[in-house]
């Protein structure tokens, strides 16, 4: 059975006490809602650099404890980047590559996000990659078009699906007023499915 996966992106929020608050909140919630909870879901955050360890710290189980970037490069001269080694050195077991901030504020390419994932994926690290469609694609009419494109440029050469979690973004519905409906999601993801059955 396929897992379900929910992992909530902090961003660039929250401090180490915030966070420390937060997975106390989160532990106490969750133990008391443990048995109404399937064994195929399993959740995590993924957080800035400075609550990596806080939040690994207080993670209880198998709770993805997400970097929300990392460089592919093993070290060099990367101001302000944090290499595969950092990240899990911090308590990281994951990685969400290619987020759509990432992509339209810092250029970040398909080939980018493939070469992360590789990375990612030797050093025992699960690569979270980020794939959707823009407004102006999904007016277009090119939504299927333009997720299979950079579904398979993102994960081309890779062959280890079941390390890999893809996260759809439909990314002309945030801060739009457009909404994705659920029915639509969902839709997008069985294709995504698709695509990857197919490799």
């Amino acid at each position: 059975m396929r897992n379900q996966v929910i992992v909530g992106n902090w961003k660039m929020n929250k401090t180490p006490a915030e966070a420390k608050a937060f997975m106390e909140e989160f532990n106490t919630l969750f133990e008391a809602n443990k048995d109404k909870i399937a064994s195929t879901m399993k959740f995590g955050i993924g957080a800035p650099a400075v609550d990596l360890a806080t939040v690994s710290g207080e993670a209880k189980g198998e709770f993805i404890v997400a970097a929300e970037n990392m460089h592919f490069e093993a070290n060099g001269a990367f101001t302000g980047e944090l290499s595969v080694e950092m990240i899990k050195a911090a308590g990281s077991n994951a990685v969400i590559l290619g987020h759509s901030e990432r992509r339209a504020m810092f250029n970040e390419t398909d080939a980018d996000v493939n070469k992360k994932a590789k990375v990612a994926l030797a050093n025992d690290v699960t690569p979270i990659v980020c794939v959707g469609e823009t407004l102006a694609e999904y007016e277009a009419g090119k939504s299927k078009d333009v997720v299979k494109a950079s579904t398979l440029a993102s994960l081309e050469g890779i062959t280890d699906w079941a390390n890999v979690v893809i996260a759809y973004e439909p990314v002309w519905a945030i801060g739009t007023g457009k909404t994705a409906t659920a029915a639509y999601a969902e839709e997008m993801c069985a294709f995504i499915r698709s695509i990857t059955s197919e490799e």
